[in-house]
């Protein structure tokens, strides 16, 4: 997917979006990318949102709240993209960078 596709998907839930950061989290996930199956977060998969948690938001972003604080943010990206049945893992970062205001991290 082009940098381009996910800004468009981004757009839907964020009128400003910042392309550098965009292209910032994709860099991020790198190769993961490459794989339809990586490139989405299903938030029906516990396993998945604790990787979400863990390897984003713990150890990415640093973030030090309790893991039930952690999961409140992932569960309000969860719904706010659930109209959508494949969610870009993409769009889901830049939405946990906006909730925690460090989108200054892919920038």
């Amino acid at each position: 997917m082009a940098n381009t596709d996910y800004v468009a998907n981004i757009k839907k839930y964020v009128a400003d979006v910042d392309e550098g950061v965009v292209s910032g989290i994709v860099k991020h996930l790198g190769i993961a990318l490459q794989s339809k199956d990586a490139s989405l977060v299903s938030c029906s998969d516990p396993s998945e949102l604790e990787r979400v948690r863990n390897s984003f938001l713990k150890k990415k972003l640093g973030r030090t709240e309790s893991d039930d604080e952690l999961d409140e943010a992932i569960a309000g990206v969860c719904q706010k993209m659930s109209g959508e049945r494949n969610k870009s893992r993409v769009t889901f970062y830049y939405l946990l960078a906006v909730h925690y205001n460090q989108q200054s991290l892919f920038a």
